[in-house]
């Protein structure tokens, strides 16, 4: 391990000890979590009507504006300096959808993750204001000044990129818990059909890959039984008349029928299974 990493190593774990961020980071995630209510509001933040989560696609767009603001601050001379403001305000104006999706996938974790989360959300926060100071000071004429808030706002955005890094890379925060599952096309016996109660969640294993049955109107259903979203057990959720299944940990709802997201946080559906029945013995097989 070199010593840079070695050193970001230990600055994260100190942070993830630092119980003192608990009561900030609790008010802050009741205010999200207020924000996010609405079942529409909680999709478009989650990327649910996307297919993977939002935030890390948007993060792209206010570093890519700032590192070429500084880039033609350093590079381009006077004639930039309008083009570089302008791409500034551009950086200013992204931040925002990237800070509320960020916000949403953040509400849901907990201990040492959330603790990390929010030290990245105070530091990009105050990256955007640095970079809202350059943007004021280059509009009244003081390019100089407006060039250092530039990149400082910019080197402590890439600052919490790393910690944004370590959460999704390291700790797995927002990865499909599906991903590395193996399912099988074969045939496989899993249960009585008389076992399978009308408006239960019963959970089997086909292989080592957990699968939820669930009886609904007199039919049989088949989905993973570990959440995509952060691994929950779908067969301690429950089970609506609607036809969807809510996990236990935080309340993402998948359709039985296709494994569709109904709600977020979720953003991946649930890998759906073929059902049969013969002889009384259920059967179940990858799509």
């Amino acid at each position: 391990m070199s010593e840079a990493s070695g050193t970001m190593k230990t600055l994260i774990q100190k942070i993830g000890r630092a119980k003192e961020l608990d009561a900030p980071a609790t008010t802050l995630i009741g205010w999200v979590k207020t924000a996010t209510r609405s079942k529409g509001v909680k999709n478009a933040l989650s990327g649910s009507w996307l297919g993977h989560q939002l935030h890390p696609m948007l993060t792209d767009l206010p570093v890519g504006a700032w590192g070429a603001a500084v880039a033609l601050d350093l590079a381009g001379g006077e004639e930039s300096a309008a083009a570089a403001r302008r791409l500034v305000g551009l950086g200013i104006l992204a931040s925002a959808p990237t800070a509320l999706s960020g916000a949403s996938d953040w509400s849901d974790t907990i201990g040492a993750d959330r603790r990390v989360g929010f030290i990245h959300a105070a530091s990009n926060a105050t990256a955007s204001v640095l970079q809202a100071s350059s943007w004021l000071a280059r509009r009244r004429g003081h390019r100089g000044a407006g060039i250092v808030l530039s990149i400082f706002g910019l080197s402590l955005t890439l600052g919490s990129a790393y910690l944004g890094g370590h959460l999704s890379f390291v700790r797995g925060i927002g990865v499909n818990h599906t991903a590395f599952q193996r399912p099988t096309r074969k045939w496989t016996d899993v249960a009585a059909e008389s076992d399978i109660a009308e408006g239960s969640l019963t959970r089997v294993t086909v292989g080592d890959v957990p699968v939820l049955l669930a009886r609904q109107n007199g039919e049989l259903h088949a989905i993973s039984a570990v959440c995509t979203h952060a691994g929950g057990p779908l067969d301690e959720g429950t089970l609506d008349a609607d036809g969807c299944v809510t996990c236990p940990w935080h309340g993402s709802r998948f359709h039985l029928e296709d494994g569709e997201v109904e709600r977020g946080p979720a953003s991946v559906p649930q890998p759906l299974w073929e059902v049969s029945v013969d002889d009384g013995r259920v059967r179940v097989r990858a799509t």
